[in-house]
Parts: C-alpha cells; sequence; structure tokens
C-alpha cells in the first residue's frame, strides 16, 4: 500500500473514532425534544446513553478476536454498516423502546469499529510514524464529547433531532467504500477459540462498574443500587483476571500488563482520561446554570476547548521526537492539571477572552496528553499483540470517560451537602470545588509516569533523533 493510500485509511479510522466518540454525547442537549415525541420524561431518553455505553463497555473486548478470526477489513466494513443501519433505526424511531434497541445496535457496531480499525492503521505503521498516526486519530476522538452537546443543541434548535443521527448515513456509507476500497484482505487468520468464560466475566465486569457510575450521578437516590453493582464489578473483575490470566487462549491477553509502557500508559490514561473528561461535562452546567447561558450559547463557549485540541495536533509529533515521552507527559501533566485548577477560578465577573484562553489551553495540554499516552501504550509492542492491546485501550478509554462524568456528579453531591446545603440549587463554589477535586486525581496520573523509564518510547522515536 502507497504512504498516500495508507494516510487515506489513517483518515478513515479517524472519521469512525470521531463518529462513535460523537454519538456518546451529541443527544444530550436534545434530550427534552425526544422525550416530547416519545411522551416521556427527559431523564427516561437518558437510558438511550447508557445503553450505548453499556454495549460499546460488553462488547469492546471481543473486538481483538474478531479481527482475528475473520480478518480486519471484514470486521471493520460490517462494524461500519451496523452503526450506519443503527443510525438509520435511531433517527426513525417512533417509540422509546425502538430508540433503545437501535441505541445498542449502534453500540454494536461502534464496538468493533474503533479498535479493529486502530489496529490497521498500527500493523501497517512503521514504528517511526506510530505518533504521527495515533495522533491523527486520537484528536477526532478528543473534539467529539466537546461538540457532541453543541451539534445536538443546534440541530435540535433549528432542524429535528432525527438529524442528529441521519448525518451519519453518508458518512458510513463513504466509510464502507473506502473500507472496501483501501483496505487489503488478511492473509493469515487466527483460529483461536472464543473464550466465553473470558467474555461473560469481562463484560458482567465493565457492564455493572459503567452502570453503576452513570447511577452515581444520582446517588442519593440509587446508593444501594450502585454499591451493589460496584461489589458485583469488583468480583466480576477478580475472576475476570483470574481467568485471562490462567486461559490458554484469552480473550484479551493480560500478559500486555507486564510490559511497562503498555501498563503505565493504561495505569496514567485512567487518571488522566477521568479528569480531562470531566471538564467539557461540567464547562457547559457552569455556563448554563450559573451564567444564565441557552444550552446552544453553552456549548459554543466549549469550542474553545476544540480549538486547542486542534491547535496541538500539528505540534504533538515534533515534541515528542525531539523531547522524548517522559519528560513531555510530566511537564504536560503538571500543566493540564494547573488547567482545570484555572477553570476552577472562572466566575460571570471574567473578561470572555480570558474565559476562551482558559479553555483553549486545556484543550491544548488535553490533547498533548491523550496523544502521548495513547501512542506510548503501542510503542513496544509486535504485530501479533496490537488487537488485544487495541481493545483493552478501548475499554480503559471507555471507562474512563465514565468515571470522569461520575465522579464530577459525585464531587457536585458533596461539595453541595457539605459546603453549601443551604441552598436548594447548585452554587458556583459547588462547581470550583468539583473541578479542584479533578484536578487532584490526575495527581495520580503522574505517580504513574515518574515509574517510566527514561528512554521510554525510544523504538517510535529514534529515527527522528
Amino acid at each position: 500500500m502507497t504512504p498516500k493510500k495508507f494516510d487515506l485509511v489513517i483518515y478513515l479510522v479517524a472519521a469512525t473514532f470521531f463518529m462513535e466518540n460523537l454519538d456518546g454525547t451529541v443527544i444530550t442537549t436534545a434530550l427534552p425534544s425526544m422525550a416530547k415525541d416519545f411522551n416521556v420524561n427527559p431523564i427516561d431518553v437518558a437510558s438511550g446513553i447508557t445503553s450505548y455505553l453499556l454495549t460499546l463497555a460488553i462488547l469492546i473486548p471481543v473486538s481483538g478476536w474478531f479481527s482475528d478470526r475473520f480478518g480486519a477489513r471484514r470486521v471493520f466494513t460490517l462494524a461500519i454498516a451496523i452503526f450506519t443501519a443503527a443510525s438509520v433505526l435511531c433517527g426513525l424511531s417512533e417509540s422509546l423502546s425502538m430508540f433503545i434497541f437501535s441505541r445498542v445496535l449502534q453500540g454494536v457496531g461502534g464496538a468493533l469499529m474503533v479498535p479493529v480499525g486502530r489496529s490497521v492503521v498500527l500493523r501497517g505503521t512503521p514504528k517511526d510514524g506510530v505518533i504521527r498516526a495515533i495522533a491523527l486519530i486520537t484528536w477526532p476522538g478528543l473534539i467529539a464529547p466537546v461538540l457532541g452537546p453543541a451539534i445536538g443543541g443546534f440541530i435540535a434548535t433549528y432542524a429535528s433531532w432525527h438529524w442528529i443521527f441521519f448525518i451519519n448515513v453518508p458518512l458510513g456509507l463513504i466509510g464502507i467504500l473506502m473500507s472496501l476500497s483501501l483496505l487489503e484482505s488478511d492473509k493469515e487468520l487466527q483460529r483461536k477459540p472464543f473464550d466465553y468464560l473470558g467474555f461473560i466475566f469481562s463484560g458482567l465486569a465493565l457492564a455493572t462498574l459503567i452502570y453503576g457510575l452513570e447511577l452515581s450521578q444520582h446517588l442519593e437516590q440509587n446508593y444501594l443500587i450502585v454499591f451493589a453493582l460496584i461489589f458485583v464489578s469488583g468480583l466480576s473483575a477478580y475472576f475476570t483476571y483470574h481467568h485471562l490470566r490462567h486461559c490458554a487462549h484469552p480473550l484479551v491477553d493480560l500478559k500486555l500488563l507486564n510490559i511497562p509502557t503498555f501498563a503505565i500508559s493504561i495505569h496514567a490514561g485512567l487518571f488522566f482520561r477521568s479528569a480531562l473528561s470531566a471538564v467539557p461535562f461540567l464547562m457547559p452546567l457552569i455556563f448554563q446554570l450559573e451564567f444564565g447561558m441557552d444550552p446552544f450559547s453553552a456549548g459554543l463557549m466549549v469550542l474553545s476547548i476544540f480549538i486547542g485540541n486542534l491547535a496541538m495536533k500539528a505540534a504533538t509529533s515534533p515534541i515528542l521526537h525531539r523531547f522524548g515521552f517522559k519528560p513531555v507527559m510530566l511537564i504536560n501533566g503538571v500543566l493540564s492539571i494547573l488547567s482545570i485548577i484555572a477553570c476552577a477560578l472562572i466566575s460571570p465577573a471574567m473578561p470572555i477572552p480570558i474565559i476562551f484562553a482558559v479553555l483553549f489551553l486545556n484543550g491544548v495540554f488535553r490533547s498533548m496528553q491523550f496523544t502521548s499516552i495513547n501512542t506510548l501504550g503501542f510503542a513496544d509492542l509486535s504485530s501479533e499483540q496490537i488487537s488485544s492491546a487495541s481493545a483493552i485501550t478501548s475499554a480503559s478509554m471507555q471507562l474512563s470517560n465514565t468515571l470522569g462524568v461520575a465522579l464530577a456528579s459525585l464531587g457536585l453531591v458533596i461539595a453541595h451537602s457539605f459546603v453549601s446545603s443551604q441552598s436548594a440549587t447548585l452554587t458556583l463554589k459547588d462547581f470550583h470545588l468539583t473541578l479542584i477535586f479533578i484536578a487532584l486525581i490526575s495527581l495520580a496520573g503522574l505517580v504513574c509516569l515518574l515509574k517510566l523509564p527514561a528512554n521510554a518510547g525510544q523504538s517510535i522515536r529514534k529515527s527522528q533523533g
């Protein structure tokens, strides 16, 4: 495959990454409109978000086995087709039950689409091009959660919520055609038996954890169910770990965690992604509840994070090649923490240009940290290890995104209970304290990064010296 043709493959995978992440958040601002059409409460329509996330969590670990067994080209193309068909069904839904079914089907496509697409790119990328490839794949996924509420609010306000899903159709059809024309069929397929116990244990562990985290956003009403789900998740995770470590043909290869760069990227990534994912969730709430903005205007304000993400894209590879992973990630980690703390200083009295600058810098450091962590995880892996590594990474990313929202919600509940309980509604101080709490979570990620060897990632930057 020529370099120009392979670049098209990278852009294709990046587009599917954007689609999957966008559909996790795009309906948040359209919930009232959808609830009116379905004749239900808006909180009931939120189950469409939960069902999508749960399906992703359960099926992502299976993506590596499907890719190895049936071929990445075939599975990737089918995943895009399922996601696109499910998007049509979502847009045509006339009842909540049909919508939830369609969202589950959409999650099936999304769970296979991104991990398999990432493995296709990494298997065909030489070591010295991994940083650039991961950067191109990652940044659309970074901006999707930021753009989602604004896009959803715009479409719901000026068109109809149905078009939130119909816009996936032309993208999906183009993706299917590009996948069939650009990707080559796998010459050697692995005939490993399917690990049914690993699938059941891992699916139960991830599903109960993510559902528990979703319910924890309303902890006061659901605390018994949340604790029960977290307990089941922990027990299932123990059985999953024990089984995968001793199974002859595990669903995912946990021996990858013996590779320092991969293990640290997962551990540090969990903390940094959780913290940095909480900011796009909290800021629109601040702008609506404390600044009095409408949902669309609040979404536009948060677009400055997207601009920061975009501005950093071109500089990421040169910086990592020049200075190395460990120093860049440590320094940028500190700066990302400071940028979250700076968000805790935002108030209605602050000039709008200053607010834009704070959010822009948060986007810059967010982009650099995510791309560095995602790239480092694949630095020391062989081609045979990429499918399992991609599945583990995708599951970790999905978990951390959900954890970020759950921790932010929990922080608001705690802050309101202990600091401003005399107020019937959330106060600006509640949001500020929650942002400080979120920033402190990132410190655990910094501790993980301290364990990196000084030459971490050298194999994918040595040719750039």
